[in-house]
């Protein structure tokens, strides 16, 4: 996300995910007699920062694909019940089909908001369908079981994203209009993304094992060590203190059971959203993280307290 490109219904800076076109004219051919030696300036992008730019454009693509499927997954089986296709839509060819509906839908979204033409766009779309589409007659003849299939699928789809993603690296952006609103919601990406991790959990509340409160204080430590944010004055210290917190507050929850155990899980979570909030300026984690985590952690915990209130004692 280190480039930024200005549009002109909006005054806010809208992440690029190729090199800018420049709007300077070109400069006159010097003259014999005020020609001056120069140096020749570089107008592509280095490989190293090339690589980089294709490595952030294929992780999007990930995180765009992954969304899709949070959102859209509950919706159809919502629909299947609805419909009483649920026996259709549970087959291995039909539900390879739809995955690779959701992963488009949400890599369309976020590959037009990042400035790509629609015939990238259509490209990596077939890199969704075709990979599943090859694998069905193998699948129809008994070749492949349902499992095999969509394992399959998933392997051929990433050497199919990466040609598509290699083969626009150097394509300019297009022209896109979007609305200030759009840019403000798309730059809250991490909390968006955790909302659609808890979508199907409102669907079916329960309280997570004890157990889970352990990557809490855990993800700090992992990732400020491969940070090497860990060095300040008094940072590991704070960070090993969280982490007594929140072992100790597992361990109770382990030893005393039931309901007591289950509204302890539930504090734990919720209170490790203000711990997000303090490490929110980045000094640790980056801030999208601590962004991302903050709203997973209210939403879990949110979820977690409908689940002890609506089942008895």
């Amino acid at each position: 996300m280190d480039n930024t490109r200005m549009y002109a219904d909006s005054a806010a800076a809208v992440p690029s995910p190729a090199p800018l076109p420049t709007a300077d004219p070109a400069p006159s051919a010097p003259t014999p007699a005020t020609a001056t030696p120069t140096t020749a300036t570089p107008t592509t992008a280095t490989p190293t920062s090339s690589r980089r730019r294709l490595l952030w454009h294929l992780g999007e693509m990930a995180v765009a694909m992954v969304a899709g499927m949070l959102l859209l997954g509950p919706l159809w089986d919502l629909a299947g019940t609805a419909l009483g296709v649920d026996d259709a839509l549970a087959r291995p060819e039909v539900a390879a089909l739809v995955m690779a509906t959701n992963m488009t839908v949400g890599m369309t979204v976020w590959m037009r908001y990042r400035a790509h033409h629609w015939r990238g766009v259509v490209e990596m779309a077939a890199a969704m369908y075709v990979p599943f589409l090859l694998l069905l007659v193998p699948f129809w003849t008994g070749l492949l079981d349902g499992d095999e299939l969509l394992l399959g699928g998933h392997l051929l789809m990433v050497p199919a994203m990466v040609l598509v993603a290699v083969r626009h690296r150097h394509e300019a952006s297009a022209p896109v209009r979007r609305h200030r609103v759009v840019v403000a919601l798309a730059h809250r990406w991490p909390a968006g993304l955790a909302l659609l991790m808890t979508v199907d959990m409102w669907v079916d509340p329960s309280v997570l094992s004890p157990w889970t409160m352990l990557v809490l204080p855990g993800g700090y430590l992992l990732i400020g060590m491969a940070r090497r944010t860990l060095g300040g004055r008094g940072v590991l210290a704070t960070q090993l203190a969280g982490l007594a917190v929140w072992v100790t507050l597992t361990l109770v929850a382990v030893m005393v059971g039931g309901r007591t155990a289950d509204w302890l899980v539930a504090f734990g979570w919720l209170a490790h959203a203000g711990w997000d909030l303090a490490h929110h300026r980045g000094r640790v984690v980056p801030r999208g993280y601590a962004e991302f985590c903050v709203v997973l952690d209210v939403a879990l915990a949110a979820v977690m307290v409908l689940a002890i209130l609506t089942t008895d004692a």
